[in-house]
């Protein structure tokens, strides 16, 4: 290694030991396509492959509607201001159901609800219970929906999931009309009601700052998640951030094993999205099919466009040489 300083902090996130903020910025800060930078990726790999015993995961999800949201998220085709979708429309629960019950065939490890943070949870609830009890038992049901409080998580644990999506954004309330404690609390009464969180590092952007990647890095660690990782922000045709383009996947695995070394080896998922073997290879071990509405995509059918279905992710994870097993997910165990 070149530079002593950074294979010093890669081999102490390999001995177990925690990195701090400095350490974390200055593994983001490694350029591309360097010896550094393969180093990182590399020991990414190893301590996914470690803590998860060689094995990938397939995650699947359903989006329920598409709305304007009021919550203006700019990333997002969803948001109002970005005018993609000017119309609202809701998925019928027997196709939700169906799509549910295919991707639990298909041999997802988890399945995924996802709506739009206008949904009324109500609804969200009664969908929920539905497809719980269309499912086979062991199953793994995760709520995506917008945040709520330790009553709202406490039915969505009576409804049958195990776990919740969440995140704490790039540009929270920046490029979105929600307050980052918002999302805090949220972390905070999911875990108090014995929900399982998943989060990621997301969406991003080249204009994200090394400062703001530890930010939100060292608070998805301290939310004690089942898994973390990267996921870049996919431009919006037309959209305010569009102007500022993608990150490449090449610099997205790198980013991708930085979050990996940073998460310690009490984190078991390394996720990243949308599905690439870039991202497999420098470590990442979970990926989503998709299915319905997408906040990344123009169309209202996603696996029409943007989105893989299991199979499509499962290849990807073979080439890459990950263990692919059915199953319910370990992760959320």
């Amino acid at each position: 290694m070149k530079h002593g300083h950074i294979s010093d902090m890669v081999a102490k996130a390999l001995a177990g030991d925690l990195l701090k903020g400095d350490e974390i910025g200055a593994l983001f800060s490694v350029p591309i396509k360097t010896e550094e930078s393969f180093y990182i990726q590399w020991a990414g790999r190893s301590i996914s492959d470690r803590v998860s015993q060689g094995r990938a995961e397939v995650h699947a999800q359903v989006g329920l509607n598409i709305s304007p949201c009021f919550n203006d998220c700019l990333f997002c085709s969803f948001a109002r201001v970005n005018g993609v979708f000017s119309q609202q429309s809701e998925t019928a629960l027997e196709d939700i159901i169906a799509r549910c019950i295919g991707f639990e065939k298909d041999g997802a490890n988890a399945i995924y609800l996802m709506c739009t943070a206008d949904f009324d949870f109500d609804r969200f609830i009664d969908c929920t219970a539905a497809v719980r009890l269309a499912l086979q038992p062991g199953t793994v049901l995760i709520a995506n929906s917008a945040d709520f409080n330790a009553k709202q998580a406490r039915r969505l644990r009576d409804a049958g999931c195990i776990g919740v999506y969440h995140a704490l954004r790039l540009g929270e309330g920046r490029d979105t009309r929600i307050a980052p404690e918002r999302r805090l609390e949220t972390f905070r009464a999911a875990r108090e009601e014995g929900l399982l969180l998943g989060t990621c590092l997301e969406p991003v952007g080249p204009e994200h700052t090394i400062s703001e990647l530890v930010e939100k890095t060292l608070i998805a660690r301290d939310a004690e998640p089942v898994y973390c990782g990267a996921a870049r922000r996919i431009p919006i045709s037309g959209t305010k951030l569009a102007a500022y383009g993608i990150v490449s996947e090449a610099r997205m695995a790198h980013i991708l094993a930085v979050v990996r070394l940073a998460m310690g080896f009490g984190v078991q998922g390394n996720c990243t999205h949308e599905p690439n073997a870039a991202g497999a290879i420098a470590g990442a071990n979970l990926f989503w099919a998709e299915s319905g509405a997408n906040p990344r995509d123009d169309r209202e059918q996603t696996e029409k466009s943007r989105g893989l279905n299991v199979e499509g992710c499962r290849r990807l994870f073979v080439e890459a040489e990950w263990d692919v097993p059915a199953g319910p997910s370990r992760f959320f165990s």
